[in-house]
Order: C-alpha cells, then sequence, then structure tokens
C-alpha cells in the first residue's frame, strides 16, 4: 500500500495510518496500549507519535465536552458579510472571533456570505444577547443570517485516512 502524502513531504505508512486512526478514536491510550492495537511495540508507537507531531499531522490532544450536560445544547449556524474585503478590515473580525467562546468555529466562505460560525449557546435567549449586543456590534459586521440546528444526525472529529 502507497503512503499518502502530506504537507512536509512526510509519508504515512500503513503502520502510520493506524497510529492516526486509532488515536482519532481515543487519544487517551497508552503508548502500549497503541501498539498492541496497530500490532507494533510501545517505543515504536512513542517514536511515530513523535514523528507525526513534528511534522504537523498530529496536534493537541482533548477530551470532548458533552455540550447538553454543560448547558451548551444549542448550535447556531450564523452566516457573516462584512462591511469591507480588505484584509485590514477582516482581521480585527477573525480576531475578534477567535477570542469569543461561543464560536467554536468559524470559516472563509465562497459565495454570498463571508463567513460561516458554529455558536454554541445555553438557549435562544443567550444566542439573541450575543447576536444583538456583540456580533452586530462589530464594526466589521455588515449582515448576519442565523439558523438553529434541531438536531445532530452526525458528529465527528476523526477525518478519514488511509
Amino acid at each position: 500500500m502507497e503512503g499518502l502524502f502530506v504537507k512536509q513531504e512526510y509519508r504515512l505508512d500503513p503502520t502510520d495510518l493506524r497510529i492516526v486512526n486509532a488515536l482519532q478514536q481515543d487519544g487517551a491510550l497508552s503508548h502500549a496500549e497503541l501498539g498492541e492495537r496497530v500490532g507494533t511495540s510501545a517505543a515504536s508507537c512513542w517514536r511515530r507519535i513523535k514523528a507525526l507531531e513534528a511534522a504537523g499531522i498530529l496536534t493537541a490532544t482533548v477530551r470532548l465536552v458533552d455540550p447538553h450536560k454543560i448547558g451548551r445544547g444549542v448550535n447556531v449556524f450564523c452566516n457573516i458579510r462584512v462591511r469591507h474585503h480588505a484584509q485590514e478590515g477582516r482581521r480585527p473580525f477573525e480576531e475578534f472571533v477567535r477570542a469569543r467562546p461561543e464560536v467554536v468555529e468559524c470559516f472563509s466562505m465562497s459565495g454570498e456570505w463571508d463567513y460561516l460560525l458554529r455558536i454554541v449557546v445555553a438557549d435562544v435567549a443567550d444566542y439573541e444577547t450575543f447576536l444583538m449586543h456583540t456580533l452586530l456590534e462589530h464594526p466589521a459586521v455588515g449582515a448576519a443570517s442565523s439558523h438553529f440546528a434541531l438536531s445532530m444526525t452526525k458528529y465527528t472529529t476523526a477525518l478519514p485516512v488511509g
């Protein structure tokens, strides 16, 4: 099986692919448990993980939180149109978005809208407060269109690898 080429010309071999897939499912695996799952030694797993981290393929190790259990079960997808498209106008908005904990994802988009935000809040009133008193008050924001998710059919952080 040919390896996958990624940034910095790092070549993922079949064992690397198994390691990446296993860690996407459970980032808390010990090197010994991981080695057992992928068919190699704990020391080999450790060396490979370090190489994958150095290449930028593996990044942060995090724990996922159930949003409903912490009172943040409402997902709002908000399209944003900025007033000016020059970089000096967009940069402050992007910095603002990075600093807002309610905004968990932000994408610069092609098409009619400039950005798509995923905003996680407690309820509709919580979102209204954020929208009216924070988001729409930002000088770069020209327009916004909000869409509330009714349910979540699929959610994964795992990328298709190999």
